[in-house]
């Protein structure tokens, strides 16, 4: 199977790390979590494979230390999620003509292959190599830090997911999605109800969720 898995939160400490087989459109595993750990997935992993289940592939978020752990098969970034990070760092209306540049290479990242988005950015990064390396200084501590943090940062996640970008398209015979959305869909709905429902005892709101999310909203 391939393995589309992500974490949704109620709360700081409510949450649950779901696995998605998007083939067969159902969820193949789910377990309620404190945190988004690395340990998480690894029980995901090692609970599945022991009931039977090969995953030839994953396509997850940009958590640090992910990739590693499931270094043997094929890891596809979330494009989804790979927008929201940049989104994060230069927001929608970015003030800057660099960060507007990038958030329009960025834009076309679900449209185009590995090469050509690898020749945007760096032809971007060429354009404004110069203006990443700015440093403000402080005269009074005589401290300094680069002045575009934030587009650095923006740049870097994208230069760091770059070799997992493109997975869903050197592997076609699997057939990888290339988002989580197929889990995001369900997780909206999750998270909707919970809402609708928050008076009702975690017991009860816990079993509702496992029923969801074994049964689903309507085939989501």
């Amino acid at each position: 199977m391939v393995a589309v898995m992500d974490c949704v939160f109620f709360g700081r400490t409510s949450g649950y790390i779901v696995v998605r087989d998007p083939h067969r459109k159902e969820n193949v595993y789910w377990s309620g979590i404190e945190r988004e750990t690395l340990d998480e997935y690894r029980c995901a992993r090692d609970t599945l494979e022991s009931l039977g289940f090969v995953i030839r592939a994953v396509v997850a978020d940009g958590k640090p230390g992910l990739k590693p752990l499931y270094k043997d098969v094929p890891v596809q970034m979330c494009h989804f999620h790979q927008k929201q990070i940049i989104t994060r760092y230069l927001t929608q209306r970015p003030r800057l003509e660099a960060g507007k540049e990038l958030r329009e290479v960025v834009h076309g990242l679900c449209d185009t292959d590995d090469k050509s988005f690898a020749q945007e950015l760096a032809l971007w990064h060429d354009k404004w190599r110069e203006f990443l390396t700015e440093k403000t200084s402080n005269p009074e501590t005589g401290k300094w830090h680069y002045t575009h943090k934030r587009l650095r940062s923006a740049y870097k996640s994208l230069n760091k997911h770059l070799p997992y970008l493109f997975t869903y398209q050197k592997h076609p015979e699997l057939n990888i999605p290339n988002t989580t959305n197929g889990l995001e869909g369900s997780f909206s709905y999750l998270k909707g109800l919970v809402r609708v429902h928050r008076g009702i005892k975690a017991d009860l709101k816990r079993k509702t969720i496992d029923s969801i999310l074994q049964n689903g909203p309507r085939n989501l």
